[in-house]
């Protein structure tokens, strides 16, 4: 069997010296590897003590049990968000500190190049001071860039660690929890629920720790700023100020409906195998049917049922559609059966349509932000300019270029990061509040305690009686009484829907009682009806976990009739099985799993008819050499139909309705001649007569022996290996391209939302945004050196010619910042539909793809793989796709633009 765990490289980080940590030296080595080839798994650095998530969810998980405490003892609702900061502030606050220090040099590098100007204007060969202190500006100037290059990228990394920490404790804490909760609680979550924490909501944690410090840092830069500006220019800098304190009003708002639009809680959702097909259990067990992954067993599908009015907000909307996709993966094979796939894709498209609605509602806003981050130094600088001219302020080249690269700093820190902490900020607090709502549902109890000291095991039920729903006033069960010592092995039978099953539920703890008391002394192992693998090989599902034992392994093979199966397979207990058990047939599948409950050497085992799934001759040998043999020191509760075997009980519990109609042993079954077949029959609703009319059937040895399953099935009729034995399905690797992107990606994936002439004429928005950008630099350098010549030569400004030129200088000035911000508003809205509706497209191409692909895909790809597209792929495409592209191409603009300010200076 492969390790668990395969090794991988130490991780260097863990030796590294001061200035490889600053630096990030301790990087090179997989920076040369990625440079010679493509970077696989085997070259990532095993992760560090500290960052490993079964310590990190233990951590937080320790964190949120004394606040749940502290809750329950003030009589309030517990807060996630102060375990979260007990957990991380320290550290985090630290990094804030930093980040402070960050900005600061930002600040101070203006002034530097300010002087540096300064002195290049009035330039004295003669002067030696001016000199040596244009020798100190600039040696100030590269201490505070090294500075900040240090700092900048220190203080992201170990601020985006902070968030992935956060992720993977809380994706603990979730896992963790959905292995808890209790029957009632599943009612009141979805699978899809489930899967969207797991896939986008704890995501946000990733992107709020980058940003979070800016709500302090951003005021705090302001203030700094606008009083080097009053030093520099005067009174009229307070325009640009209210301008930028508008705009930032106007972006938190949005910032704020994000969350509004992205989140709602859904107050009640009704699942769709609940709605779509007839569930073989009771409904309140519905969700935990579809999360263990059984299928549906109802053939009645009616779409009439889907109620219209589904959850408005993006995130509930989110929920609904992969909770969707997730039960119709799961029943996939019986939508095929009645030939339901366009039903369904119209189904999904429509959640998909109202979901891209909002969506695109909360990109506008987005995009407006972002519109505001490209425009909003422009507006400043205009603000203040127009400000200083109808002040009649002079202004140099260097005081331009002192102001303009001020405002720089500050729509960096105040309309980029600050806007972006208060959205993530307002979406990371809605998540948090999903989550902890999540993490209150109840759990199950548990039933069992420790061992007693005089080391006996057994299972004691009294008087009880338990509800799967509390509303309902028929129990589920009613008045049960027994007791099971080791050794002995008590026969559950009755008619379907007697239950049985929810028996062994209550043993588990999973139905908890209303009235009574269960005591199980030991350790539990449980085999359910619907058999359970996880991908891996036979041998892993059968060790689950213990250490391989070459003698007890051969044993329980052997007790589970798996020998010759083994033979079959061509590379034996190694073959790979997939999510659903491919290629193992249900027989198979049944054995595998009974094998790797009787592998674990329990006290106390649990079957809910395992022996059903098999044909008569394996069935006699698992209950002979498994059940009577193997287990036969254990304490056994075995749910079955097969009679024949109750001759070998030691106990035998026949329900009805729940309700305990006949115990005892065999031998007294025989001697008072209970008529057994009149509960199957009724059960079953079957109106065979008796064998002999007028006369009770018995339980004779003849009879028992030769009474089969009441529902035979196919398995039964046929070899089970029949079909499966030539068969060897092997699990393919998850599809990847690799090398560059080509153009043909990105033509399909922008045409995918738009046609070419859409596309086209985003193109030359982004041409008019970008020319009209740089423009207004340049104009506004040109237009102080021209303004600085007429004053040096003498004109004054109330000369018509010269109040005729100057307007037109600021008439041109006006006209391009006004461009700037048209064009620049009208490229982002524009980015984000087109991309918004690619998203859109490509979901739907896929989701006909999938529906229509055969039901062999669906066995070699697990569900997960399949989800994972539908969630957290989806996902990317729907907000960070657009929000990449749009951050490319505006960095990009600003890159090629940044030094125009400074050539048309100097």
């Amino acid at each position: 069997m492969p390790p668990l765990y395969p090794k991988v490289k130490p991780n260097p980080l863990q030796k590294a010296n001061l200035c490889s940590r600053l630096f990030f030296w301790w990087l090179n080595p997989l920076f040369k590897i990625g440079h010679k080839r493509k970077l696989e798994e085997e070259d990532m650095y095993s992760v560090l003590p500290e960052d490993r998530s079964q310590r990190l969810g233990e951590e937080l998980q320790g964190y949120w049990d004394q606040e749940v405490l502290r809750a329950q003892e003030d009589a309030r609702e517990p807060s996630l968000i102060k375990a979260i900061v007990k957990c991380y502030g320290k550290s985090y606050l630290v990094w804030g500190m930093l980040t402070c220090l960050e900005e600061g040099t930002r600040v101070v590098q203006p002034i530097f190049l300010g002087k540096m100007i300064s002195y290049v204007e009035n330039y004295d060969p003669t002067d030696s001071a001016a000199l040596h202190k244009a020798y100190g500006y600039a040696a100030g100037l590269s201490a505070c860039m090294l500075l900040w290059a240090v700092l900048h990228h220190l203080c992201f990394y170990h601020m985006q660690r902070v968030g992935m920490r956060l992720r993977v404790a809380v994706c603990h804490m979730i896992y963790r929890k959905a292995l808890r909760l209790s029957s009632s609680a599943m009612g009141k979550t979805t699978t899809g629920q489930i899967v969207n924490l797991l896939s986008n909501d704890v995501n946000r944690f990733d992107q709020v720790t980058m940003f979070l410090h800016y709500l302090c840092v951003g005021p705090l830069q302001t203030i700094t700023v606008t009083t080097l500006l009053w030093m520099e220019i005067g009174i009229s800098c307070l325009a640009g100020m209210v301008v930028l304190i508008i705009l930032l009003l106007l972006q938190s708002c949005f910032g704020m409906l994000f969350s509004s639009l992205r989140y709602k809680h859904p107050k009640g959702q009704a699942d769709l195998h609940c709605v779509f097909m007839k569930p073989r259990i009771h409904s309140s067990t519905c969700d935990r049917k579809v999360a263990g992954g059984e299928e549906p067993s109802g053939d009645e599908l009616d779409l009439k049922q889907v109620p219209e009015s589904w959850r408005s907000k993006t995130a509930a909307l989110t929920d609904n559609r992969i909770r969707t996709m997730s039960e119709v993966i799961t029943g996939i094979r019986t939508i095929k059966i009645n030939a339901r796939e366009k039903s369904f894709i119209d189904l999904i498209t429509r959640l998909r349509r109202k979901e891209i609605s909002k969506i695109l509602r909360s990109s506008y806003l987005r995009g407006m932000n972002l519109a505001t981050f490209f425009a909003v130094s422009k507006i400043m600088i205009f603000v203040t300019f127009i400000a200083n001219e109808l002040l009649d302020n002079l202004i140099t080249a260097s005081q331009v270029f002192v102001v303009v690269t001020l405002f720089e700093v500050l729509r960096f820190s105040n309309t980029l990061y600050f806007p972006m902490a208060v959205e993530k900020v307002s979406e990371a607090v809605v998540s948090i509040r999903r989550i902890k709502n999540f993490l209150l549902l109840d759990e199950m109890s548990q039933c069992y305690p420790q061992l007693p000291s005089d080391g006996r095991t057994i299972v004691d039920v009294q008087a009880f009686t338990a509800f799967w729903e509390k509303a309902s006033e028929t129990p589920t069960l009613q008045d049960l009484s027994f007791t099971v010592r080791p050794g002995e092995l008590l026969a559950v039978v009755g008619p379907v829907g007697s239950g049985k099953s929810s028996l062994l539920c209550a043993l588990l703890g999973e139905l908890p009682p209303s009235q009574g008391k269960v005591s199980i002394h030991g350790k539990i192992a449980y085999v359910s009806q619907q058999p359970w693998l996880f991908p891996g090989t036979v041998k892993s599902n059968i060790l689950f976990g213990k250490k391989y034992e070459e003698e007890r392994y051969e044993k329980v093979i052997k007790a589970c009739a798996l020998k010759k199966d083994l033979q079959l397979l061509e590379e034996g207990d190694l073959t790979e099985i997939g999510d659903r058990g491919t290629p193992l047939s249900e027989g198979q599948k049944a054995r595998v799993s009974l094998a790797r409950a009787v592998y674990q050497d329990a006290d106390i085992y649990l079957l809910d008819d395992p022996l059903s799934a098999v044909d008569a001759g394996v069935s006699r040998h698992l209950f002979e050499q498994c059940v009577h043999q193997a287990l036969k020191e254990k304490i056994t509760i075995l749910v079955t139909h097969q009679l024949q075997y109750l001759k070998d009980s030691s106990q035998i519990l026949i329900l009805k309705d729940g309700i305990t109609v006949e115990r005892g042993t065999y031998s007294e079954f025989l001697k008072s001649e209970v008529d057994i077949f009149s509960f199957f029959e009724k059960g079953n609703e079957q109106s065979e007569p008796s064998p002999v009319p007028g006369t009770p059937t018995v339980i004779t040895e003849s009879l028992v022996q030769s009474f089969q399953s009441p529902r035979p099935s196919l398995k039964d009729a046929a070899p089970e290996d029949q079909e499966t034995e030539n068969i060897q399905v092997t699990l393919p690797l998850e599809d990847h391209l690799e090398g560059k992107v080509g153009f043909k990606t990105y033509k399909n994936y922008f045409t995918a939302g738009a046609d070419w002439p859409v596309i086209i004429f985003l193109i030359l928005v982004n041409i008019a945004a970008q020319v009209a950008y740089i423009l207004q630099d340049w104009w506004l350098a040109f237009w102080a050196n021209v303004q600085n010549d007429l004053y040096w030569r003498g004109y004054v400004k109330e000369d018509e010619d010269i109040v005729f030129v100057l307007n037109w200088y600021l008439r041109v000035y006006s006209g391009l910042t006004v461009s700037t911000v048209l064009f620049g508003i009208t490229r982002s809205l524009l980015i984000f539909y087109i991309l918004v509706n690619s998203s859109r497209a490509l979901h739907d191409k896929m989701l006909k793809a999938i529906l229509r692909a055969p039901v062999l895909f669906f066995h070699r790809n697990p569900i997960g793989r399949i989800l994972n597209r539908f969630s957290k792929a989806i996902g990317h495409m729907d907000d960070l796709l657009p929000m990449i592209f749009l951050d490319f191409i505006q960095l990009k603009h600003l890159d090629s633009s940044s030094v125009m300010p400074t050539h048309s200076s100097l």
